[in-house]
């Protein structure tokens, strides 16, 4: 059963917001419309990891000329700038039960091979306090509080730039 990471497909938008539903609050889950619009702005920047056929997690994010994630582009896609400088994470989503078995980490360091080829200089997220290790364990280093209430929760700034 090996997983295999690919680029999403529009027709999967669903599948991915039933996704994005189980992995995070209703506060900071994006909504299936949320998820078909972002993925018609920047479908290029959606991974997938899937096992046996079924989709088990995803990755995406836009891009910006900033190195940090502003809230405003989460909710704004026309602050997308296919060719901004930083690739962002909005979200890595595994379902719960397919957790700690690698596939996050690898469709996080996908997604970063995928920003080093399209010649970015980062990539930037944000997260909580109890994953901070987990994100520096691939690469990425934490600048301190961002500046985000997104979802109403406490956010750190990561950057892994090149």
């Amino acid at each position: 059963m090996e997983v295999m990471i690919r680029q999403a497909k529009m027709e999967e938008a669903k599948e991915l917001a039933a996704i994005e539903a189980a992995c995070f609050p209703a506060a900071e889950a994006a909504s299936e419309q949320e998820i078909s619009e972002r993925m018609h702005a920047f479908l290029e920047n959606f991974l997938v990891a899937e096992l046996d056929g079924k989709i088990v997690g995803f990755i995406d994010g836009g891009t910006t000329d900033q190195p940090y994630l502003p809230d405003e582009l989460y909710h704004d896609i026309t602050l997308h700038k296919p060719e901004g400088d930083y690739q962002t994470v909005f979200g890595l989503d595994v379902l719960p039960e397919y957790r700690r078995g690698g596939i996050a980490g690898r469709l996080l360091d996908g997604l970063v091979q995928l920003s080093r080829e399209q010649g970015k200089k980062g990539v930037v997220l944000t997260c909580k306090e109890h994953l901070i290790h987990y994100y520096e364990n691939h690469g990425f280093v934490k600048y301190g509080l961002a500046d985000s209430c997104h979802g109403g929760a406490t956010w750190y700034d990561m950057r892994n730039l090149f």
